[in-house]
């Protein structure tokens, strides 16, 4: 999952942001309402924590414009103890929940799963890591990078990520890619990993994507 955690106060956002990434989720975090909105509308944003008071713009604010645009990401607001009209006024702009600071980061992951898993399955995505590959758009990321990946190469990696932790066979690419239409003597299929390898992983000193000799290639869960 890829949370996006809005909040004026750094230590806060940057514990948090800190926390969701050593759980095992990509975060990333804004400290104003304006950031905060164009963040969200990236569709790679599973869910945002968003604080009520903001600079620029009020999370209420913010909430709304999201759903005016359309956008449906979950949205859980941070309010001060006691303030009830301000929960009341997140909620009625479409936020999904609401939690009192100060809170336990436990509890915010376990909300975020909460509001995750209630969410219509509208974007099919794939994420190991930082890498995520969005099948409707036919985009990929690397962290906050998009890479640009030619067609045969947006394939290879879908089929390598589809399979992440386990050895994808040259005869697997070969049916899955090219349908069978070119002949395992070709180097088509090692061109195109090296390909995928630099850009995913290269440009970043990565090693994601190993060669097993004789077996196929693997893309790495823990690069």
């Amino acid at each position: 999952m890829h949370y996006l955690v809005v909040d004026d106060e750094t230590r806060l956002t940057d514990l948090a942001v800190r926390y969701l990434t050593e759980s095992g989720h990509t975060a990333e975090g804004r400290y104003d309402g304006p950031s905060g909105l164009a963040a969200a509308r990236d569709a790679r944003v599973d869910a945002v924590v968003l604080d009520v008071m903001l600079p620029g713009m009020d999370g209420v604010e913010v909430c709304r414009t999201l759903r005016g645009e359309g956008i449906d990401v979950p949205v859980i607001l941070l309010t001060a103890r006691g303030a009830i009209s301000e929960r009341v006024a997140g909620l009625d702009a479409g936020a999904d929940d609401y939690m009192v600071k100060p809170f336990a980061m436990e509890e915010l992951l376990a909300r975020l799963r909460a509001i995750s898993r209630r969410r219509p399955e509208t974007a099919r995505r794939l994420q190991v890591g930082d890498l995520v590959l969005d099948l409707d758009q036919q985009r990929v990321w690397r962290g906050e990078n998009e890479l640009d990946l030619a067609r045969r190469e947006f394939d290879v990696l879908r089929v390598l990520m589809e399979n992440a932790g386990c050895v994808v066979s040259r005869v697997r690419l070969l049916d899955e890619v090219w349908d069978g239409q070119t002949d395992l003597r070709s180097n088509a299929i090692d061109v195109h990993v090296s390909k995928v390898r630099a850009k995913v992983d290269r440009a970043f000193g990565r090693t994601t994507i190993t060669t097993l000799r004789g077996r196929g290639y693997r893309l790495e869960t823990t690069p």
